[in-house]
Protein backbone atom coordinates (compact mmCIF):
# COMPACT_ATOMS: atom_id res chain seq x y z
CA UNK A 1 0.00 0.00 0.00
CA UNK A 2 1.22 3.50 -0.94
CA UNK A 3 3.75 2.03 -3.37
CA UNK A 4 4.95 4.39 -6.10
CA UNK A 5 4.53 2.86 -9.56
CA UNK A 6 5.81 4.40 -12.79
CA UNK A 7 3.53 3.90 -15.81
CA UNK A 8 4.95 6.27 -18.44
CA UNK A 9 7.75 8.77 -19.03
CA UNK A 10 5.99 11.45 -16.98
CA UNK A 11 3.31 9.41 -15.22
CA UNK A 12 3.21 7.55 -11.91
CA UNK A 13 0.53 6.52 -9.46
CA UNK A 14 0.47 5.81 -5.76
CA UNK A 15 -1.26 2.50 -5.11
CA UNK A 16 -3.75 3.31 -2.33
CA UNK A 17 -7.55 3.05 -1.78
CA UNK A 18 -8.20 5.99 -4.13
CA UNK A 19 -5.23 5.88 -6.49
CA UNK A 20 -3.31 9.15 -6.69
CA UNK A 21 -1.65 10.03 -9.98
CA UNK A 22 1.65 11.89 -10.22
CA UNK A 23 2.81 13.85 -13.26
CA UNK A 24 6.42 15.00 -13.41
CA UNK A 25 7.30 18.49 -14.63
CA UNK A 26 10.66 20.17 -15.28
CA UNK A 27 12.83 21.19 -12.31
CA UNK A 28 11.67 18.24 -10.15
CA UNK A 29 8.18 19.67 -9.81
CA UNK A 30 5.08 17.45 -9.95
CA UNK A 31 1.32 17.57 -10.29
CA UNK A 32 -0.94 15.27 -8.29
CA UNK A 33 -4.08 13.78 -9.77
CA UNK A 34 -6.30 13.85 -6.67
CA UNK A 35 -4.98 13.90 -3.11
CA UNK A 36 -6.37 10.86 -1.29
CA UNK A 37 -9.13 10.44 1.24
CA UNK A 38 -7.75 12.34 4.23
CA UNK A 39 -4.82 14.06 5.95
CA UNK A 40 -3.07 10.76 6.69
CA UNK A 41 -3.09 9.81 3.01
CA UNK A 42 -1.75 13.26 2.15
CA UNK A 43 1.09 12.85 4.65
CA UNK A 44 2.11 9.56 3.08
CA UNK A 45 2.06 11.06 -0.39
CA UNK A 46 4.09 14.04 0.76
CA UNK A 47 6.64 11.60 2.17
CA UNK A 48 6.87 9.87 -1.21
CA UNK A 49 7.41 13.21 -2.95
CA UNK A 50 10.14 14.13 -0.47
CA UNK A 51 11.92 10.81 -0.95
CA UNK A 52 11.94 11.37 -4.71
CA UNK A 53 13.15 14.96 -4.35
CA UNK A 54 9.95 16.27 -5.93
CA UNK A 55 8.20 19.58 -5.17
CA UNK A 56 4.42 19.70 -5.37
CA UNK A 57 3.32 22.35 -7.86
CA UNK A 58 -0.44 21.69 -8.08
CA UNK A 59 -3.23 19.20 -7.45
CA UNK A 60 -5.63 18.30 -10.26
CA UNK A 61 -8.90 17.10 -8.77
CA UNK A 62 -10.91 14.79 -11.00
CA UNK A 63 -14.11 15.45 -9.02
CA UNK A 64 -15.33 16.64 -5.65
CA UNK A 65 -15.94 13.43 -3.67
CA UNK A 66 -14.21 13.43 -0.30
CA UNK A 67 -12.05 10.36 -0.97
CA UNK A 68 -10.40 12.25 -3.85
CA UNK A 69 -9.99 15.69 -2.29
CA UNK A 70 -9.45 14.73 1.36
CA UNK A 71 -5.75 15.57 1.26
CA UNK A 72 -6.16 18.93 -0.48
CA UNK A 73 -6.26 21.18 2.58
CA UNK A 74 -3.22 19.60 4.27
CA UNK A 75 -1.08 19.64 1.14
CA UNK A 76 -2.05 23.19 0.24
CA UNK A 77 -1.32 24.39 3.76
CA UNK A 78 2.04 22.62 3.85
CA UNK A 79 3.27 23.44 0.34
CA UNK A 80 1.24 26.38 -0.95
CA UNK A 81 0.36 24.35 -4.05
CA UNK A 82 -2.36 25.42 -6.44
CA UNK A 83 -5.49 23.28 -6.79
CA UNK A 84 -7.53 22.94 -9.97
CA UNK A 85 -10.85 21.20 -10.55
CA UNK A 86 -13.54 21.15 -13.27
CA UNK A 87 -15.78 24.19 -12.89
CA UNK A 88 -18.86 22.49 -11.42
CA UNK A 89 -16.75 20.28 -9.13
CA UNK A 90 -14.64 23.24 -7.98
CA UNK A 91 -17.62 24.71 -6.14
CA UNK A 92 -17.94 21.64 -3.91
CA UNK A 93 -14.17 21.46 -3.43
CA UNK A 94 -14.26 25.02 -2.13
CA UNK A 95 -17.43 24.44 -0.07
CA UNK A 96 -17.41 20.74 0.92
CA UNK A 97 -20.63 21.05 2.92
CA UNK A 98 -22.37 21.03 -0.46
CA UNK A 99 -21.54 17.33 -0.91
CA UNK A 100 -23.54 15.92 2.04
CA UNK A 101 -26.15 18.63 1.47
CA UNK A 102 -26.67 17.44 -2.10
CA UNK A 103 -26.79 13.78 -1.05
CA UNK A 104 -29.12 14.39 1.89
CA UNK A 105 -31.33 16.92 0.13
CA UNK A 106 -31.17 19.52 2.90
CA UNK A 107 -29.11 20.64 5.87
CA UNK A 108 -27.28 17.39 6.74
CA UNK A 109 -27.09 16.11 10.34
CA UNK A 110 -23.70 15.76 12.03
CA UNK A 111 -23.66 12.02 11.27
CA UNK A 112 -23.24 12.94 7.58
CA UNK A 113 -20.51 15.52 8.10
CA UNK A 114 -17.58 13.19 8.73
CA UNK A 115 -14.57 12.84 6.46
CA UNK A 116 -16.26 10.01 4.52
CA UNK A 117 -18.62 12.51 2.89
CA UNK A 118 -17.12 15.93 3.63
CA UNK A 119 -13.49 16.99 3.21
CA UNK A 120 -11.88 20.14 4.54
CA UNK A 121 -12.21 23.18 2.28
CA UNK A 122 -9.35 24.23 0.01
CA UNK A 123 -8.71 27.12 -2.35
CA UNK A 124 -9.39 25.90 -5.86
CA UNK A 125 -9.46 27.35 -9.35
CA UNK A 126 -11.32 26.09 -12.44
CA UNK A 127 -9.31 23.58 -14.44
CA UNK A 128 -8.24 24.37 -18.00
CA UNK A 129 -5.72 22.76 -20.32
CA UNK A 130 -3.81 26.06 -20.31
CA UNK A 131 -2.33 25.11 -16.92
CA UNK A 132 -1.16 21.68 -18.13
CA UNK A 133 1.95 20.58 -19.99
CA UNK A 134 1.41 19.42 -23.56
CA UNK A 135 1.73 15.74 -22.58
CA UNK A 136 -1.34 15.97 -20.30
CA UNK A 137 -4.88 16.20 -21.70
CA UNK A 138 -8.23 16.49 -19.93
CA UNK A 139 -10.80 13.76 -20.67
CA UNK A 140 -14.49 14.46 -19.84
CA UNK A 141 -16.00 11.61 -17.80
CA UNK A 142 -19.38 12.89 -16.62
CA UNK A 143 -21.93 10.59 -14.99
CA UNK A 144 -20.48 9.56 -11.64
CA UNK A 145 -20.58 13.28 -10.83
CA UNK A 146 -21.78 16.17 -13.01
CA UNK A 147 -18.37 17.33 -14.25
CA UNK A 148 -15.84 14.60 -13.50
CA UNK A 149 -12.73 14.36 -15.69
CA UNK A 150 -9.82 12.03 -16.20
CA UNK A 151 -6.38 12.73 -17.63
CA UNK A 152 -4.23 11.29 -20.40
CA UNK A 153 -0.58 11.46 -19.36
CA UNK A 154 1.67 10.44 -22.24
CA UNK A 155 -0.12 7.28 -23.39
CA UNK A 156 -1.72 6.39 -20.04
CA UNK A 157 -5.29 7.34 -19.10
CA UNK A 158 -6.27 8.03 -15.49
CA UNK A 159 -10.00 7.22 -15.36
CA UNK A 160 -10.95 8.55 -11.91
CA UNK A 161 -14.23 6.92 -10.74
CA UNK A 162 -15.86 6.27 -14.10
CA UNK A 163 -15.97 2.54 -13.42
CA UNK A 164 -15.76 0.13 -10.50
CA UNK A 165 -14.02 -3.22 -10.16
CA UNK A 166 -16.10 -6.37 -10.53
CA UNK A 167 -15.46 -7.13 -6.84
CA UNK A 168 -16.77 -3.71 -5.77
CA UNK A 169 -19.93 -4.05 -7.83
CA UNK A 170 -20.53 -7.57 -6.55
CA UNK A 171 -20.27 -6.28 -2.97
CA UNK A 172 -22.14 -2.96 -3.19
CA UNK A 173 -24.22 -3.63 -6.32
CA UNK A 174 -25.36 -0.03 -6.83
CA UNK A 175 -22.43 2.22 -7.74
CA UNK A 176 -22.81 5.91 -6.97
CA UNK A 177 -24.09 7.89 -9.99
CA UNK A 178 -25.35 11.38 -10.73
CA UNK A 179 -26.60 11.02 -14.30
CA UNK A 180 -27.32 7.55 -15.69
CA UNK A 181 -27.44 8.60 -19.34
CA UNK A 182 -24.21 10.60 -19.12
CA UNK A 183 -22.57 7.66 -17.35
CA UNK A 184 -23.58 5.25 -20.11
CA UNK A 185 -22.27 7.66 -22.73
CA UNK A 186 -18.98 8.00 -20.86
CA UNK A 187 -18.46 4.25 -20.63
CA UNK A 188 -19.26 3.80 -24.31
CA UNK A 189 -16.64 6.47 -25.04
CA UNK A 190 -14.12 4.74 -22.75
CA UNK A 191 -14.60 1.52 -24.72
CA UNK A 192 -13.33 3.31 -27.84
CA UNK A 193 -10.26 4.87 -26.18
CA UNK A 194 -6.77 3.65 -26.98
CA UNK A 195 -3.92 3.77 -24.45
CA UNK A 196 -1.02 1.67 -23.28
CA UNK A 197 -2.61 1.52 -19.81
CA UNK A 198 -5.82 2.58 -18.08
CA UNK A 199 -5.67 3.48 -14.38
CA UNK A 200 -9.07 3.55 -12.63
CA UNK A 201 -9.11 4.96 -9.11
CA UNK A 202 -10.79 1.89 -7.61
CA UNK A 203 -9.82 -0.98 -9.88
CA UNK A 204 -6.62 -2.58 -11.09
CA UNK A 205 -4.79 -0.88 -13.97
CA UNK A 206 -5.27 -2.68 -17.26
CA UNK A 207 -4.27 -2.42 -20.91
CA UNK A 208 -7.74 -3.63 -21.99
CA UNK A 209 -10.50 -1.58 -20.37
CA UNK A 210 -13.35 -2.81 -22.60
CA UNK A 211 -14.44 -5.85 -20.54
CA UNK A 212 -14.63 -3.86 -17.29
CA UNK A 213 -16.41 -0.95 -18.97
CA UNK A 214 -18.98 -3.38 -20.40
CA UNK A 215 -19.40 -5.05 -17.00
CA UNK A 216 -20.23 -1.65 -15.49
CA UNK A 217 -22.64 -0.88 -18.33
CA UNK A 218 -24.39 -4.22 -17.85
CA UNK A 219 -24.72 -3.51 -14.12
CA UNK A 220 -26.47 -0.20 -14.88
CA UNK A 221 -28.87 -1.92 -17.28
CA UNK A 222 -29.69 -4.60 -14.71
CA UNK A 223 -30.30 -2.09 -11.90
CA UNK A 224 -32.55 0.08 -14.06
CA UNK A 225 -34.56 -2.98 -15.09
CA UNK A 226 -34.86 -4.14 -11.49
CA UNK A 227 -36.10 -0.74 -10.32
CA UNK A 228 -38.66 -0.67 -13.13
CA UNK A 229 -39.85 -4.17 -12.20
CA UNK A 230 -40.32 -3.17 -8.55
CA UNK A 231 -42.33 -0.14 -9.63
CA UNK A 232 -44.96 -2.36 -11.22
CA UNK A 233 -46.43 -2.01 -7.75
CA UNK A 234 -46.60 1.72 -6.87
CA UNK A 235 -44.05 2.45 -4.14
CA UNK A 236 -42.87 5.41 -2.11
CA UNK A 237 -39.20 6.17 -2.49
CA UNK A 238 -38.31 4.69 0.91
CA UNK A 239 -40.33 1.55 0.17
CA UNK A 240 -38.45 1.16 -3.09
CA UNK A 241 -35.09 1.74 -1.41
CA UNK A 242 -35.86 -0.86 1.27
CA UNK A 243 -36.78 -3.40 -1.39
CA UNK A 244 -33.50 -2.76 -3.20
CA UNK A 245 -31.44 -3.09 -0.01
CA UNK A 246 -33.20 -6.37 0.75
CA UNK A 247 -32.92 -7.75 -2.78
CA UNK A 248 -29.22 -6.89 -3.04
CA UNK A 249 -28.41 -7.92 0.56
CA UNK A 250 -27.14 -4.45 1.43
CA UNK A 251 -26.89 -3.04 4.96
CA UNK A 252 -28.52 0.28 5.71
CA UNK A 253 -26.53 3.06 7.40
CA UNK A 254 -26.79 6.83 7.29
CA UNK A 255 -24.04 7.02 4.68
CA UNK A 256 -25.46 4.23 2.55
CA UNK A 257 -28.95 5.74 2.79
CA UNK A 258 -27.80 8.98 1.18
CA UNK A 259 -25.26 7.52 -1.26
CA UNK A 260 -27.43 4.71 -2.58
CA UNK A 261 -30.57 6.80 -2.12
CA UNK A 262 -29.30 9.68 -4.23
CA UNK A 263 -28.25 7.19 -6.91
CA UNK A 264 -31.65 5.48 -6.92
CA UNK A 265 -33.27 8.89 -7.37
CA UNK A 266 -31.05 9.38 -10.42
CA UNK A 267 -32.18 6.02 -11.79
CA UNK A 268 -35.78 7.10 -11.25
CA UNK A 269 -35.08 10.30 -13.19
CA UNK A 270 -33.55 8.21 -15.97
CA UNK A 271 -36.58 5.89 -16.09
CA UNK A 272 -38.98 8.84 -15.85
CA UNK A 273 -37.35 10.64 -18.79
CA UNK A 274 -37.52 7.41 -20.78
CA UNK A 275 -41.23 7.15 -20.06
CA UNK A 276 -40.81 3.87 -18.19
CA UNK A 277 -42.03 5.15 -14.81
CA UNK A 278 -44.18 8.00 -13.69
CA UNK A 279 -45.29 9.56 -10.41
CA UNK A 280 -48.62 9.58 -8.65
CA UNK A 281 -50.06 10.50 -5.27
CA UNK A 282 -52.40 8.48 -3.11
CA UNK A 283 -53.51 9.34 0.43
CA UNK A 284 -50.70 11.90 0.69
CA UNK A 285 -48.13 9.31 -0.43
CA UNK A 286 -45.84 10.26 -3.33
CA UNK A 287 -45.44 7.12 -5.41
CA UNK A 288 -43.26 5.86 -8.24
CA UNK A 289 -44.89 3.42 -10.62
CA UNK A 290 -44.67 2.05 -14.12
CA UNK A 291 -47.21 3.61 -16.44
CA UNK A 292 -49.17 0.36 -16.54
CA UNK A 293 -49.37 0.27 -12.74
CA UNK A 294 -50.52 3.90 -12.57
CA UNK A 295 -53.54 3.41 -14.82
Amino acid sequence: MYELIQVSEHGYYVDCPSKIGIVTLPDNRVLLIDSGNDKNAAKKVRGILSTQGWTLSAILNTHSHADHIGGNAFLQEQTGCAIFAPAFEAVSVSYPLLEPTLLYGGNPPSSLRGKFLMAQPSNVRPLSEAVLPDYVQVIPLAGHTPDMVGFRVDDVIFLADCLSSEQTLEKYRIGVLWDVTAYQQTLEAVKTMHASLFVPSHAQPTADIVPLAQYNLDAVTDIAAHIAALCKTPLTFDELLTRLFDDYALTMSAEQYVLVGSTVRCYLTYLYEQGTVTTMTDSNRFLWATKEASV
